[in-house]
C-alpha cells in the first residue's frame, strides 16, 4: 500500500519535471516588452474588413458537421478556392524544385535572377500555392521578382519534419535554379504567413547554421514562433481573433498548457522547444534583415513581438509592423482590404530599403 501511494505521489512530480526540463524551453516573457507602436493608423477597421469578418463568422456557423478527416478535406478545399478569384496577367508555371512540388509566379517583365521563396500558411495541415495566389501575385507584380511558391508536405499525412525538409530542399534548389534553368540568384527573399511564417524564420536560421548563402531579406506575416504555447496573447486575444479563435479556442481554453506540450510532442515528433518548430527558442543572431507583420487583435501577436525583441537583443535587424483590428494574415485579402494594400506598401518599402538590387526595380 505504501509503495502504491509513493508511486502515485511521484508520478505528477515526474511529469512536471519532464514537462519543465524536457518539453518546455527558454523563458520568453522577458521579451514581452517593448511593445511595438502601431504601423496601421486607422481608428477603426474599413467597411471591407467588416465584410470579411462577417463572411468568416457566417462560414464558421454554417460549416457542416463531419468527421475529423472529412472536415480537413473540406477545409482544404475551401482554402484552395481562395485563389480562384485571383486575376493575374502573368504566368503560373508548375515546377519540380528538387523533388518538392511548386509553382513559379511570373509577372510580365520579371527579372528571373531576383527570386522570392514563398511558404504558405494553413496550420501545417492546409494550404497550397493555389490558396495563396493573392499574396504571391502581389509580390510578383510589385517587385518584379520570380516567386517560387512551394507545396510542402502537410500533416497529418506526413510528419512536421517532412514539411521542414521540403522547405530546406526548395531553398537549396532556388540558390541554383531559376525559371529558365540553372543559374544563381542576384537577390533572394524568403517570405511566408502563419505556419509558413514559422517555416520562414526556421529557414533563415537553418541557412545560417548550414553555411549557405543567406537570404537578402525575410518577411514573416502573422508568424507562429513558439510551439510551447507560452505567449500571453494566445488566450488574451481568443475573443478578438475571428479566424484562429473559433479554430483553436476550445482547446486552449480547456486544456492546461502541460497537456498541450505533450500533444505538441506527439504531433510534431520533436520537443516543442526545438528551434526547428519554435524559431523564437533558437539563436537569433546574424540573421538577414527581417520584417514581421502582426495584428494586435490576433492570437499570435505575442509570438511576433517576442521574436522581434529577442532578435534585436542579439544584434539582428528585425522590424515589426503592427495593425489594429485586423484578422490573422489579412494580407491574403489584398484584393478587397485597403489595410492589406497598406501592409504591402510597408513590405515593399522595407524590401526596397534593405535589398540593393530591388532599390531601382
Amino acid at each position: 500500500m505504501t509503495t502504491t501511494l509513493l508511486i502515485i505521489a511521484i508520478i505528477p512530480i515526474a511529469l512536471w519535471l519532464a514537462t519543465r526540463f524536457v518539453l518546455d524551453g527558454e523563458r520568453l516573457d522577458q521579451y514581452d516588452t517593448p511593445q511595438p507602436e502601431l504601423t496601421g493608423q486607422r481608428t477603426e477597421p474599413s467597411d471591407a474588413h467588416h465584410g470579411v469578418v462577417a463572411m468568416f463568422r457566417a462560414g464558421t456557423a454554417t460549416a457542416p458537421r463531419r468527421s475529423r478527416k472529412a472536415m480537413l478535406t473540406y477545409l482544404r478545399g475551401q482554402m484552395d478556392a481562395m485563389g480562384d478569384d485571383v486575376v493575374f496577367e502573368g504566368e503560373f508555371r508548375a515546377v519540380d524544385a528538387g523533388g518538392v512540388a511548386a509553382e513559379w509566379v511570373l509577372a510580365p517583365g520579371a527579372d528571373n535572377a531576383r527570386r522570392l521563396l514563398y511558404i504558405h500558411g494553413g496550420a501545417f495541415t492546409m494550404g497550397s500555392p493555389r490558396s495563396h495566389r493573392a499574396i504571391t501575385t502581389e509580390y510578383a507584380r510589385r517587385l518584379r521578382v520570380a516567386v517560387l511558391a512551394i507545396d510542402y508536405r502537410l500533416m497529418p499525412e506526413h510528419s512536421r519534419n517532412a514539411g521542414i525538409a521540403d522547405c530546406q530542399t526548395a531553398y537549396r534548389w532556388l540558390l541554383e535554379n531559376g525559371p529558365e534553368g540553372a543559374s544563381p540568384p542576384t537577390c533572394l527573399i524568403v517570405s511566408g504567413d502563419s505556419a509558413g511564417g514559422n517555416l520562414t524564420l526556421m529557414l533563415t536560421a537553418w541557412a545560417r547554421n548550414s553555411g549557405l548563402r543567406a537570404a537578402d531579406a525575410a518577411v514573416a506575416l502573422s508568424p507562429a514562433t513558439d510551439s510551447t504555447f507560452s505567449s500571453p496573447t494566445l488566450k488574451a486575444n481568443l475573443e478578438t481573433d475571428v479566424m484562429l479563435g473559433p479554430m483553436f479556442g476550445n482547446a486552449l481554453a480547456r486544456l492546461p498548457r502541460w497537456v498541450m506540450l505533450w500533444a505538441s510532442l506527439a504531433g510534431n515528433r520533436m520537443r516543442p522547444s526545438n528551434p526547428l518548430v519554435s524559431p523564437a527558442m533558437g539563436d537569433l543572431s546574424r540573421l538577414p534583415p527581417t520584417l514581421i507583420h502582426i495584428s494586435s487583435a490576433e492570437m499570435l501577436a505575442g509570438d511576433g513581438v517576442r521574436y522581434r525583441n529577442k532578435a534585436v537583443s542579439q544584434g539582428s535587424q528585425v522590424e515589426i509592423g503592427t495593425w489594429p483590428f485586423m484578422l490573422h494574415v489579412w494580407h491574403a485579402f489584398v484584393l478587397h482590404l485597403p489595410e492589406a494594400r497598406e501592409a504591402f506598401d510597408h513590405i515593399e518599402a522595407f524590401l526596397r530599403r534593405n535589398v540593393p538590387t530591388l532599390a531601382s526595380a
